[in-house]
């Protein structure tokens, strides 16, 4: 099997390559080399026995865990997002092709919308029966196309667009531009292309952008990757700068962010350790009870674990409906008629009721596993040197549990820091305050984040990085924290 392997570890790191290559990403490309020569080193190699098992796993850490860390770091130092996603240049090749208008006598093409793997293409046929293809690089001649009735018709390599797929993405084709000397090609309606003049130009002396029409100029700023006005206007289009200390400062030093992102963090440690409490205090209240001989045990834990057993994405959208103040169950049992979504206390006692109902199973199972371990020796001693059954199980069932079950609780806890599907699934962060729609008040840091980068507002990428960055900071020491504080007791008790 060594070979067949070996060649196919080969055959991917060929296909790595090329696109690597093609976007000049030679740092990755000498890290894909070392990491194929290591592999045909030592798979090769009649030694090394103990590396042979244990690189594969290392491999996959560095490609699924370290990088991405890295990664979410490096972005964090960036103003990284919508309207800062590539080049200088290509920002103002951007802001150029988006000012771009007809103007008498541009010259005129038939349109055919096609797709290729790059993504969208524009295929031109000109008056004189030339046929091009163009894309956000720019036009080039197109080779064997079929033209029937006036329109390219078919093209080796690109598939062509029906006109109901293309009204489809009749916003994405109006919007989409092939940038020329001057100006740009751009669609008027599915069928007809032009070549317009861009309104607005970069000049290199002032390292501006200059509008033909009135005469505005805005600057280039190299530390925010932005053109800038005068009166403080920044265009649209930027390009991706480091920002350096800028996103964390942000989070800190904005009173628009920082009262929030407190506001949110008091809550959201509220509720991972809430449902954590509450999840184990049951789970561990349905083991003590099971945990005796008694007739038909086993179906009574059957039932105890079946919400453990439903998917959490549809169990959570069934409780969202469940809580609603018209025609959820939960009212209508209660005889209440109370706005559950509508008050932010009542949403976070929701959200966290639906914690319990689906986390206690877990619980449940690690506990029943857990006091199966205790000998029952312990307990009958306990009991005839005079303790109740309040003190047994404070003073010896409790504390056995712990140092088996700390290390589940922290991550139980870490888990719920980060329980994106409970709260999104559920409120979507709601309720908001009036006219901020940006935070909610069961919104947990990791839904704010997503809200910061894909958001109707604009995706910040760069500013959600540094918030995870945070997020990982605080999971992190609070987990360091319980594992030495589990060390300890389970050097008491040992």
């Amino acid at each position: 099997m060594k070979i067949p392997v070996l060649g196919l570890a080969l055959a991917l790191a060929v296909y790595a390559a090329f696109p690597l290559a093609e976007a000049r990403a030679w740092g990755w490309l000498a890290v894909l080399v070392v990491v194929t020569g290591l592999i045909f080193a030592i798979y090769l190699s009649p030694r090394a026995v103990p590396a042979k098992y244990l690189v594969p796993g290392v491999l996959f850490l560095l490609a699924f865990q370290v990088v991405p860390v890295l990664y979410t770091a490096a972005t964090a130092f960036t103003n990284y997002g919508d309207g800062h996603r590539g080049s200088k240049q290509e920002a103002i090749t951007a802001i150029q092709s988006a000012s771009v208008r007809q103007v008498p006598g541009s010259v005129e093409y038939s349109l055919s919308v096609a797709l290729d793997d790059g993504g969208l293409k524009f295929l031109l046929l000109s008056a004189d029966g030339k046929t091009y293809v163009g894309d956000a690089s720019g036009l080039q001649a197109l080779d064997k196309a079929t033209v029937t009735a006036g329109r390219i018709t078919a093209a080796n390599g690109f598939r062509l667009l029906d006109l109901g797929a293309a009204t489809q993405r009749n916003d994405e084709i109006l919007a989409f531009a092939v940038p020329t000397q001057g100006g740009a090609i751009r669609a008027s309606g599915l069928t007809r292309a032009y070549t317009g003049q861009a309104t607005r130009f970069y000049e290199a002396g002032c390292d501006c952008i200059t509008d033909r029409a009135s005469g505005r100029q805005w600057l280039a700023d190299e530390d925010t990757g932005a053109f800038v006005a005068a009166d403080g206007e920044h265009l649209a289009q930027g390009w991706k700068v480091n920002v350096g200390l800028a996103n964390f400062a942000r989070v800190i030093t904005d009173s628009r962010i920082a009262g929030p992102f407190l506001k949110t963090l008091v809550w959201n440690l509220a509720f991972a350790v809430g449902s954590v409490l509450a999840t184990f205090a049951l789970g561990l209240l349905c083991a003590l009870a099971l945990n005796a001989k008694m007739r038909g045990r086993s179906w009574y834990r059957v039932l105890l674990v079946l919400p453990y057993a439903m998917p959490s994405f549809a169990m959570l959208l069934v409780w969202r409906d469940l809580f609603n103040q018209d025609f959820g169950l939960v009212n209508r049992l209660t005889g209440l008629h109370v706005d559950w979504f509508g008050t932010p206390w009542t949403a976070r006692l929701a959200v966290i009721l639906v914690q319990l109902w689906l986390g206690y199973p877990y619980m449940f199972l690690v506990a029943t596993g857990a006091l199966q371990a205790i000998p029952r020796e312990m307990g009958e001693a306990a009991a005839i040197d005079g303790a109740t059954a309040w003190q047994r199980f404070r003073r010896v069932t409790l504390p056995l549990l712990l140092v088996a079950l700390t290390p589940l609780l922290i991550s139980s806890f870490a888990f719920n820091f980060n329980n994106f599907n409970a709260i999104y699934l559920t409120t979507e962060g709601a309720p908001f305050a009036a006219g901020n729609s940006s935070i909610g008040a069961t919104d947990l840091l990791i839904t704010y984040t997503y809200r910061l980068a894909f958001g109707g507002s604009g995706a910040q990428l760069g500013f959600a990085a540094a918030i995870s960055v945070y997020i990982f900071a605080i999971v992190a020491v609070i987990s360091v924290v319980g594992f030495r504080r589990s060390r300890k007791q389970e050097e008491v008790y040992s």
